[in-house]
């Protein structure tokens, strides 16, 4: 069993990744295995509408988005940490799930999926509420906490001295372990639940 997470924090030591490493040591202790990926320093473009991935199965800009993908698919759940960015989400990991989840056709039905932010302040619900909606178009259950998973400071430091926070991110820890283990012992059981596909609403009459 195992967790992808991304970190979008530019800053590789920063707050964001206090607050993963605090969740990914829960994870383990849990008996789920890590990887840690930082995209915020990368160069991700955007998505240019170009459909080629609906032919290919990849995107058409072959950077680390394609990298990601197959880890993404091989995992059980992902976790993506940003910081907070004028109450939204790093602009580099929204242009980089854009195209993973547009570009990948794998079943990602009943992976798991949680959002950590970190903010000097403010602006935390907002940019969650943005990364969560990626998870719930693909049938993937987010994992809360014992409150909204972000921790607080303007460094790494900062974070240390926020106990509730880092008490969060381990109950977020520990709430991705248990859903992880029983999906899968109900997967083992019963399967996974049947997803219908084919609708597509479009009115073309305008109303």
């Amino acid at each position: 069993m195992k967790v992808l997470i991304l970190n979008a924090s530019p800053r590789v030591n920063g707050c964001t990744a206090r607050a993963l490493e605090e969740v990914s040591k829960t994870l383990n202790e849990e008996g789920i295995e890590t990887e840690t990926i930082v995209v915020g320093n990368k160069d991700v473009r955007g998505c240019i509408a170009c459909n080629s991935c609906a032919k290919t199965g990849k995107c058409v800009f072959n950077d680390i988005v394609n990298d990601i993908a197959v880890k993404f698919e091989n995992a059980d759940g992902i976790i993506v940490g940003s910081p907070v960015y004028y109450a939204g989400s790093n602009g580099t990991i929204i242009s980089l799930l854009d195209r993973l989840f547009y570009s990948t056709h794998f079943d990602k039905t009943m992976k798991v999926g949680a959002c950590v932010l970190s903010s000097r302040r403010a602006g935390s619900t907002s940019a969650m509420d943005e990364i969560n909606k990626y998870f719930t178009i693909c049938s993937m259950p987010i994992v809360s906490s014992s409150y909204w998973n972000e921790v607080h400071g303007f460094t790494a430091s900062d974070v240390e001295k926020d106990k509730e926070g880092l008490q969060t991110m381990r109950n977020l820890g520990r709430n991705m372990a248990f859903m992880i283990k029983a999906i899968k012992l109900g997967k083992e059981k019963y399967g996974l639940p049947k997803i219908e596909k084919g609708e597509f609403t479009s009115f073309s009459d305008g109303l």
